[in-house]
């Protein structure tokens, strides 16, 4: 099996490699040099992404007893004083409203909350909380059995200002809140920074149509549980494996490869792309994204981020091709949707399972095979050539109003149109 491509390449970036860090670039020196094996060759394109280094994080019950409770940072979310601060707690459900009926001011208090959405951050804000808590994983479970890590927070949040944040498993909040805890003492120092991260690229220029360009994308950085061997070291072996086929059988457009770093904390690769490639971005008419495919158990995706003609096409082909795929109409959310975002046509071509997760320390390799791999890859080869070698192609670039609202949903943009 080791010896297997493109399975082979999945093991080899199968360790934690998050964004920023020496081991997402050791991934992607890995990726370049599989490129070079080939024959291709490959550059990077690296771009800023934020970051904070935790130095303190504690959170203790007070009130109406003394206990140490496990807890990570919200990475972006601030500091407390140093020395840390003594504060109220109180649990808003739901965090809307209607949970602080009468309430105009939390300075003085932590709100415990039990999912942090948009919305509810920005009511933390209005409202001045001191800090806030929120839940992973269910009530029998701890940070670790809960996959928790420590996370920043999306600048689409810090929009609204900055609250420092905790994060504690649910079995701690359960007990929390059942014994009506009234107060907590919590320390957050951190220090906010900017790290590099860096996309591979690589292009087959096309030997009719070179002026019209396919993208193709795959993110290789995980998070920091797990291997990433499913989410997305098979996404990114994916890929190398449709590169070795068009290098040796080069398409009539050009091809554009991206080995996306930084996905995991919010698309920042393929956005970066988009930001210091425009010219490249003038010629993209399609673009393919694949991100986790190859798993034993499971079923075949076809994740359509366009109108109904480009849902047909998909549909046309995978009946043609005796390809067994559910298809769906929707905003990927991987690589893809930034290029859907500019009017691209993407289909996200992946595969999920029930028997496994992504961003659990249960990713690992075990849920993949060979067989499977080469499958997609298959798959997508005669899709990219369809499409690639087209005299015109199947759909038309833009999105329609209905995909342009789920686009703008997607990217936290309708507040602001309200606005």
């Amino acid at each position: 099996m080791k010896n297997q491509f493109p399975y082979s390449v999945a093991e080899k970036i199968s360790f934690q490699r998050c964004a920023g860090t020496a081991e997402e670039k050791r991934a992607a020196d890995i990726l370049k040099d599989e490129i070079e094996k080939l024959g291709g060759e490959a550059s990077y394109m690296q771009f800023p992404i934020p970051d904070s280094k935790i130095a303190r994080c504690c959170v203790r019950v007070t009130a109406p007893y003394v206990q140490e409770v496990e807890a990570f940072a919200h990475g972006l979310s601030g500091s407390l004083p140093e020395g840390g601060v003594e504060l109220k707690l109180y649990y808003a459900e739901r965090g809307e409203k209607e949970d602080y009926l009468g309430v105009k001011d939390l300075s003085d208090t932590a709100v415990l909350v039990n999912e942090l959405k948009p919305e509810v951050y920005a009511l933390l804000c209005e409202k001045h909380a001191a800090a806030f808590l929120t839940i992973a994983g269910k009530y029998y479970e701890n940070l670790e059995s809960a996959n928790a890590y420590g996370r920043n927070l999306r600048p689409h949040f810090l929009e609204k200002g900055v609250v420092p944040g905790f994060i504690i498993s649910a079995q701690d909040a359960t007990r929390m809140v059942r014994e009506e805890v009234s107060s907590v003492h919590l320390e957050l120092i951190q220090e906010e920074k900017e790290a590099v991260s860096q996309n591979l690229l690589a292009v087959i220029p096309g030997t009719a149509i070179p002026e019209e360009s396919v993208v193709l994308t795959a993110h290789y950085d995980s998070v920091p549980v797990g291997t990433g061997s499913y989410d997305n070291a098979t996404g990114s072996a994916v890929l190398l494996y449709i590169y070795r086929h068009f290098l040796a059988h080069p398409a009539k457009r050009t091809l554009r490869f991206i080995w996306c770093g930084a996905e995991e904390i919010g698309l920042c690769g393929s956005k970066a792309y988009i930001q210091q490639q425009k010219e490249a971005m003038k010629e993209i008419r399609f673009c393919f994204n694949f991100d986790m495919c190859g798993t034993i158990l499971g079923q075949n995706l076809a994740l359509v981020t366009g109108g109904e003609n480009l849902k047909t096409f998909v549909e046309q082909f995978c009946r043609e091709q005796g390809y067994s795929a559910s298809i769906r109409v929707c905003v990927h959310s991987s690589d893809s949707a930034p290029f859907a975002d500019q009017g691209i046509p993407a289909v996200g071509l992946s595969r999920t399972t029930s028997t496994a997760f992504v961003h659990t320390h249960q990713d690992l390799i075990d849920i993949i095979c060979q067989k499977q791999l080469v499958k997609n890859g298959e798959f997508a080869v005669k899709m990219i050539e369809r499409v690639a070698n087209a005299a015109s192609l199947p759909v038309d670039t833009g999105m329609n109003e209905e995909m342009k609202q789920e686009l703008d949903k997607y990217f936290h943009r309708e507040e602001k149109k309200a606005d």
